[in-house]
């Protein structure tokens, strides 16, 4: 098994899905005190201000990249358009995660840099099967999943949205390489 050193920068066809610096913060503060995205989200509180951008650029670059990573998403004409991570709970399997700025919603950015990130992750990162969460109330997310390969499990599992400060009822789903 491949031990990941650094945080993967991963090319598609259209987008580039790398790591965070110090210079996305203002982008990412803009994208992201977004209440229809953050509503959408565990972890995005709202509102989200450059604080926010900043700490959350120090988090994804101080994680272990043998088990977790937190990039970016950038469109090679629009530049970031989102983000996606990839972490793995203690003593379970790498969960992935996305969020994309409303102006590129239903343009198959999530799809494009969702399938580009599990190849990565069965092919570099030697995973298996990852699973992913979404939020009942979000049945464009579960569509983006299904398109990549994802199984409903059956399973409904009351997860916290920081945005919306309640927890919400989260469909999960698995996808094995």
């Amino acid at each position: 098994m491949s031990v990941i050193e650094r945080t993967p920068r991963i090319e598609t066809a259209d987008l580039t899905l790398r790591a965070p610096e110090a210079r996305d913060a203002p982008r990412l503060a803009q994208l992201m005190n977004d209440l229809d995205i953050a509503r959408m989200t565990s972890r995005i509180p709202h509102p989200y201000g450059i604080e926010d951008a900043e700490d959350f650029v120090v988090r994804a670059r101080g994680v272990d990249p043998a088990t977790d990573c937190n990039l970016l998403i950038e469109h090679e004409q629009w530049g970031v358009v989102g983000g996606l991570g990839l972490n793995t709970p203690p003593a379970a399997a790498p969960e992935v995660g996305y969020w994309i700025g409303k102006p590129w919603w239903g343009r198959g950015v999530a799809s494009e840099a969702l399938a580009g990130a599990l190849a990565w992750a069965a092919r570099d990162w030697r995973k298996r099967y990852v699973t992913a969460g979404h939020f009942a109330d979000n049945p464009a997310s579960g569509s983006v999943l299904i398109k990549a390969g994802f199984l409903y499990t059956g399973e409904v599992q009351w997860r916290p949205s920081l945005a919306r400060g309640e927890l919400v009822a989260t469909r999960m789903m698995v996808w094995l390489a």
